[in-house]
C-alpha cells in the first residue's frame, strides 16, 4: 500500500512550508525513520523522517517549492507498485505561463473594491504584515501555491511603495544571511514589536547548585551515563517551580490566555548561523538523567543541522543560558506564543554581605522577561523568587 509523504504542520497557524531539499532521489529505497527531506517554516529548518519503508516515488514538489500543509509531495511504495495517479509538477514553461495568467488576473481585478479581499488566499503572517503597513492585499499578485499571497509578496509591495524606512527590520535582512539567521531575525523582530515585554532581575547564590552538580557528575561518571550540566540542573529546577506557577507556563493565543498542562522547556542553543530552541518535553516529569539525555541529543542534532519536528514543537517556557560566554547579565526576547523567558548569566565570585559580613560567594544573575498581557509584575517576582530559592537549596527538588 502506498504511503503519502505530506507537508507537515509544525506550528500553530502554519499554512505552508518551503521544501529545501530531498535527502533521497526518486526510485531510491528508504527506511522508516531515516532523513527524507528538509523543510523550512517560520520557526526553523527541520529534517523530516520517512514515514515507512519502501521506495520513494511520485515526487511532485522540488527544492524551493512552497507547499500547503497537508499536501502530498511524494509517495513511498513497495517494489513493483506505482504511486497513485497525480498531476505532474508544472514545467518551468508552464509555471511561467501560470504566473503570467495570475498576474493578468490580478491586474484585471485591481479595480475591484477592497471588500473582495475576503476571497483572497493569504497566509496569516502576510496578512498581519500587510495590515501593519496599510497595504491593500486586493492589489497584490500572489506568487504562492494557487496564487496565494506570501510574506515576500507583501514585502515587495512595501518596498515599491517608497516608504522603505518603515519596513519591518526582519524583512530588510540581506539575502546573504543563512536561513536560520533570517528566521531568527524575523521571529525576534515580530516578538519585540508586538509583545509587551517587562523584566525582573535577581541574583542567586549558586554555591549549593555547584556542589550538587559536581556530586551528580561524579555519580554519572561512575555509572557511565551522561553527566548533567548546570543547564540541565536549571531546566529541572525551573520545571518544578513552574508547576507551582502555572501562569508563567501559559501562552497568549487568539487574544486570550491559555494554560498549558505540560511543562516543556525550550532551550536556546547557539548554532553556526544563529540560535534555535530545542524543546525538553515534559521536563517537570523527567528526572535529571532524562533531561540531560534529551538535551545532549538535541544539542548534537542542532549543531549538525539535523533537528526533527519533535525538537521544536510545544515549548511552553524558554531558558537562554549564556553563562559559558562569561556574560554578567542580559535580557532575552520572548518566543510567542510563550509568555516568558529566563536569561541565565555566568556564575562568578562576588563579594556579598552574609550575616552583616563581606563574603565571597558564587553568584548567578537571572533576568526574567515576561509578557504583560499574561503576567503581572507581582506574579513574575514571586516566580523568580522561588527559582532563586530552588537554586539556593537544589537538593529539595533534585535529591541525589
Amino acid at each position: 500500500m502506498a504511503i503519502s509523504v505530506v507537508m507537515p504542520a509544525l506550528e500553530m497557524a502554519q499554512e505552508t512550508g518551503k521544501l529545501l531539499a530531498w535527502r533521497k532521489k526518486e526510485g531510491e529505497i528508504v527506511t522508516k525513520g531515516e532523513p527524507l527531506l528538509e523543510i523550512e517554516t517560520d520557526k526553523a529548518v527541520v529534517e523530516i523522517e520517512a514515514p515507512s519503508d519502501g521506495i520513494l516515488a511520485g515526487i511532485t514538489s522540488h527544492a524551493g517549492a512552497v507547499v500547503p500543509v497537508g499536501q502530498t509531495i511524494a509517495w513511498i511504495v513497495v517494489p513493483g507498485e506505482k504511486p497513485p495517479i497525480a498531476s505532474a509538477p508544472p514545467t518551468p514553461t508552464a509555471r511561467t505561463n501560470q504566473e503570467s495568467a495570475k498576474a493578468a488576473a490580478a491586474s484585471a481585478q485591481s479595480a475591484a473594491p477592497a471588500s473582495a479581499s475576503k476571497n483572497i488566499t493569504i497566509s496569516p503572517k502576510a496578512r498581519r504584515l500587510a495590515k501593519e503597513h496599510d497595504i491593500d492585499i486586493a492589489q497584490l499578485t500572489g506568487t504562492g501555491p494557487d496564487g496565494s499571497i506570501t510574506t515576500e509578496d507583501v514585502l515587495k509591495a512595501k518596498e515599491s511603495s517608497g516608504d522603505a524606512k518603515k519596513i519591518d527590520a526582519a524583512s530588510a535582512v540581506p539575502a546573504t544571511l543563512s536561513t536560520i539567521a533570517r528566521l531568527m531575525a524575523e521571529r525576534t523582530t515580530k516578538s519585540w514589536t508586538t509583545v509587551p515585554h517587562f523584566f525582573v532581575i535577581r541574583d542567586a547564590d549558586a554555591r549549593a547548585l555547584l556542589d550538587l552538580q559536581k556530586k551528580i557528575k561524579a555519580k554519572s561518571q561512575s555509572s557511565q551515563t551522561i553527566a548533567p550540566t548546570i543547564t540541565d540542573c536549571l531546566i529541572a529546577l525551573v520545571a518544578h517551580v513552574l508547576e507551582r506557577h502555572p501562569i508563567m507556563n501559559a501562552s497568549w493565543a487568539n487574544d486570550a490566555v491559555r494554560l498549558n498542562s505540560n511543562v516543556n522547556i525550550s532551550l536556546a542553543m547557539a548554532v553556526t548561523d544563529g540560535v534555535v530552541a530545542a524543546v525538553i518535553q515534559n521536563a517537570n516529569k523527567s528526572n535529571l538523567a532524562g533531561i540531560a539525555t534529551q538535551r545532549s541529543a538535541a544539542t548534537e542534532r542542532a549543531r549538525s543541522n539535523r533537528l526533527v519536528p519533535a525538537d521544536l514543537v510545544n515549548g511552553t517556557f524558554t531558558i537562554s543560558n549564556l553563562g559559558m560566554f562569561k556574560v554578567d547579565a542580559f535580557t532575552a526576547i520572548i518566543t510567542p506564543p510563550q509568555s516568558a523567558v529566563l536569561a541565565v548569566a555566568a556564575i562568578s565570585d562576588r563579594v556579598v554581605a552574609v550575616d552583616g559580613k563581606p563574603t565571597v560567594r558564587p553568584i548567578l544573575t537571572l533576568t526574567l522577561s515576561s509578557d504583560h498581557r499574561v503576567i503581572d509584575g507581582a506574579k513574575a517576582a514571586q516566580f523568580l523568587n522561588d527559582v532563586v530559592e530552588a537554586i539556593r537549596e537544589p537538593e529539595l527538588l533534585l535529591p541525589l
